[in-house]
């Protein structure tokens, strides 16, 4: 849809000129700059582009207008605002701040008129700086950003960001962040944080699932996208978007990387429990968790403490923490808070201190993603470093690693190992993983349905190895001796067929395909 490029084409539009009068009256004539400080940007210019689409897979709210009670007429599939940040040439003028709360005024309607766009965009912006003063207000709506909109991409393809907000909070919620890895060689896309059927997230399982879909939705987008590789993806999630991303991580093990900027997933862990995938064992890529300073005792959750926090449990992933002592929660979000903070909130750190460790959050998130997806070595000794050893202002951070152990096993690293030999080794194999984790074992299904698989595909020597496993693990089975007896006649291995049909028929007397089979293969004599 194009209905972004005509808001953006309307920035000095009347409409919008009155919406800036109404906005900066009374203002000195010399403005000084915003309170954030953004950290030196990557060698790549930034682009910005804005898609509005839907999950016609999911519907979003009911058939009546919960507040006017007048029947919807618009489309009710899930509203999937999308905007993606990317390598590009900086042409043009730079976006501002103003520019981006355009984009959170309606971001679950994208069938507005111009005329209800503006009224909307005015309201949201004078309601996101009513508590700064017109000075304030003026510095930080005209503050420049790094992303032009609608740049030419630059050629190449990068790895995949998916960025998932807050509780409630807009795609636009952390545009530095977004700005500053695109500026690094990275395609970024987020979506606002919804609710299952509403635009207001909840804080329960179909919330958190909910949000997590997104994520998937916006992967799946990304095979679209010409600069994106999809071989190479991360979610970043800050708050409950935190949460999101580990269930995510938990479905797609495309995921190779997650970063919770002060996560749900350390504060909700009764949430966790109530879904029963989201398990250690399916947790094995790595986690930066981003934490604010630490609360007082007095302060934390009846219930939450050490023994509770999935961090720990996390023991199959490389998990980095990093303690940021400026910030608190909000502060993790640069537009709706860094940005937008009023000058009394400020309380023991000042507004540069709080700039310097939100851009210490964006070096480590840098390098933990350039260590996981692009393999950068001296990213992934930065991490090993301690922050003060990485040159990091004293007694601003702290951090710690916890390495994963092995994973434990699966049928996908029996068949890994096996295939080195043509599986021929299967069996020597499967008890090498079973030392690793005691508790791997494949049913006799599992292993029925895998050899006929291969039969499938041709593979006979290797199904007659399956077959031959199943009947080692299972051998009171006469359905495991059926099935080698077939793999065996197939791989025309016919007096090794006959003895699998036999012993078939030994343990279950009533199998007529054994039967019928051991009368063919006799009447064709052994051959083998």
């Amino acid at each position: 849809m194009d209905i972004y490029r005509r808001y953006m084409s309307e920035r000095h539009s009347p409409m919008r000129l009155l919406t800036l009068i109404a906005l900066f009256l009374l203002l000195p004539s010399a403005a000084s700059a915003s309170n954030f400080t953004q950290i030196a940007p990557g060698s790549y210019g930034v682009g910005l582009r804005v898609v509005a689409q839907y999950d016609y897979s999911r519907g979003y709210g009911g058939a009546t207008d919960p507040v006017t009670g007048a029947p919807k007429q618009d489309q009710r599939a899930r509203p999937i605002q999308t905007l993606i940040w990317y390598p590009a040439e900086s042409v043009g003028a730079p976006m501002t701040l103003a520019d981006y709360l355009k984009f959170g005024a309606s971001d679950d309607k994208f069938d507005l008129s111009a005329t209800e766009q503006s009224a909307a965009d005015t309201a949201f912006i004078v309601g996101q700086t009513a508590r700064l003063s017109k000075e304030r207000a003026h510095d930080e709506l005209s503050a420049k950003m790094l992303a032009h909109f609608d740049a030419p991409a630059l050629p190449g393809r990068f790895p995949v960001i998916v960025y998932a907000p807050s509780l409630s909070a807009g795609a636009i919620e952390n545009a530095d962040l977004c700005e500053f890895l695109a500026s690094h060689g990275y395609v970024v896309i987020a979506s606002p944080s919804f609710g299952a059927g509403a635009r207001e997230m909840t804080t329960d399982l179909d919330g958190i699932e909910a949000q997590a879909r997104d994520i998937e939705f916006l992967i799946g987008y990304a095979h679209a996208l010409p600069q994106a590789d999809p071989g190479k993806i991360g979610v970043i999630g800050y708050s409950w978007g935190g949460i999101a991303n580990v269930f995510a991580a938990a479905r797609d093990s495309r995921i190779g990387a997650l970063v919770a900027l002060d996560g749900s997933v350390r504060y909700w862990p009764e949430m966790i429990a109530k879904a029963p995938y989201v398990t250690p064992s399916r947790l094995t890529a790595p986690l930066l968790y981003v934490a604010a300073r630490p609360k007082e005792i007095e302060h934390i959750s009846a219930g939450l403490d050490e023994t509770t926090s999935f961090l720990n449990k996390m023991i199959y992933a490389d998990v980095y923490r990093v303690t940021l002592n400026p910030l608190e929660h909000p502060n993790f979000s640069s537009v709706f808070d860094q940005r937008l903070l009023p000058d009394d909130r400020y309380r023991e750190f000042d507004k540069d201190e709080m700039s310097t460790a939100f851009g210490w959050m964006e070096t480590y998130v840098l390098h933990f993603l350039d260590a996981y997806l692009k393999a950068d070595a001296p990213s992934l000794a930065f991490l090993s470093r301690t922050p003060r050893e990485n040159q990091a202002p004293l007694h601003m951070m702290t951090g710690e690693l916890h390495k994963g152990a092995v994973a434990p096993a699966t049928r996908e690293d029996l068949a890994a190992h096996a295939a080195r030999n043509d599986f021929a080794t299967i069996e020597a194999d499967y008890q090498q993983l079973k030392q690793r984790t005691p508790e791997f074992t494949l049913s006799e299904s599992e292993l029925n349905d895998w050899g006929y698989r291969l039969l499938a595909l041709g593979r006979r020597k290797a199904a007659v190895r399956v077959f031959e496993l199943s009947t080692r693990l299972y051998p009171s089975s006469g359905n495991a001796f059926d099935s080698l007896g077939e793999a065996y006649a197939k791989n025309e291995q016919t007096s090794d067929a006959i003895k699998a049909y036999t012993q078939s028929l030994k343990l279950d007397p009533t199998n007529g395909n054994a039967t019928t089979q051991l009368s063919i293969l006799r009447g064709r004599g052994a051959k083998s």
